[in-house]
């Protein structure tokens, strides 16, 4: 009676998706007053114009190492945006996305200690755009952030650019993880 069973449910397990250690987004920026919630916000379209793309592949299958990289295309040509991950998710106001995700959470918040507020403690990257738009980087940390906890990644203004100051949010994409 055993194998009957087990062959009857063999069709449900196969519904349910196994948990997968590298993830994908793939989306175009809107505004987040859009009639869907985006994915992914633009809250600059002078930087990252509607319609902009980014994909993000982070690959968590090595044990205790996290890849991200990030592409993207038709953003401000040649230009530097600082990308951080986030605590927060996207919303309709950029500080939504809470502060720097940290592997070691610094107990003062905001975090400005260098003990913390660091490459090896918070996943950084930097997009660098060509004349046209488009940009890729990668990046590696020897960790990976605990469920549910990162849950944006911030595209920051970078080099002063108009009415926006280097740190601004510019962008936000919202993670699956």
């Amino acid at each position: 009676m055993t194998a009957p069973l087990a062959a009857a449910l063999l069709p449900l397990a196969l519904l349910v998706p196994a948990t997968s250690p590298v993830s994908v987004v793939d989306a175009d920026f809107d505004p987040a007053t859009a009639f869907v919630p985006p994915a992914a916000i633009s809250y600059a379209s002078d930087l990252v114009p509607y319609g902009s793309h980014v994909r993000i592949v982070t690959d968590r299958s090595v044990p205790g190492r996290t890849v991200l990289t990030l592409t993207a295309s038709g953003l401000a040509p040649d230009h530097e945006f600082p990308v951080h991950l986030h605590t927060g998710g996207c919303g309709a106001d950029p500080a939504s996305s809470g502060p720097h995700y940290q592997d070691e959470v610094d107990p003062v918040q905001p975090s400005s200690d260098p003990v913390y507020a660091n490459e090896r403690n918070e996943l950084r990257l930097v997009l660098r755009t060509d004349g046209r738009g488009g940009g890729s980087a990668t990046t590696a940390v020897a960790w990976q952030p605990r469920p549910g906890e990162a849950r944006s990644l911030v595209l920051h203004a970078g080099t002063p650019a108009g009415p926006h100051a280097a740190g601004d949010r510019v962008a936000c994409v919202k993670l699956d993880g």
